[in-house]
């Protein structure tokens, strides 16, 4: 089961990279952040940032054998949430869109 979870949360953050590096090249957002992403780049960098925060955590874990792990652990979560800053501020403050035409 365990080897399930681990497959399972490694397509995700590939899948996570993928959206952010066609953020950057392209400037596409995949299809739930598109309506509210004003600079796609800018949510590109955010989401390769999250990416390895989650893919750091996930890949060396919390070093708990090397004697640091707390501290490891929080820089994983501080480049993780960093991530989600950045994503944030590629966003429109407050605003839903709106039909432009009848």
């Amino acid at each position: 089961m365990h080897m399930y979870l681990v497959v399972a949360a490694w397509l995700v953050v590939v899948l996570l990279a993928a959206g952010g590096i066609a953020s950057i090249a392209a400037d596409w957002v995949p299809w739930p952040a598109r309506r509210r992403v004003v600079r796609p780049r800018l949510w590109g960098y955010g989401t390769l940032v999250t990416t390895l925060g989650l893919s750091l955590l996930l890949f060396l874990g919390p070093f708990d054998d090397a004697g640091f792990g707390d501290v490891a652990f929080f820089a994983y979560i501080a480049l993780f949430l960093a991530g989600f800053i950045i994503q944030a501020l590629a966003q429109r403050p407050g605003r839903d869109t709106t039909k432009t035409s009848s």
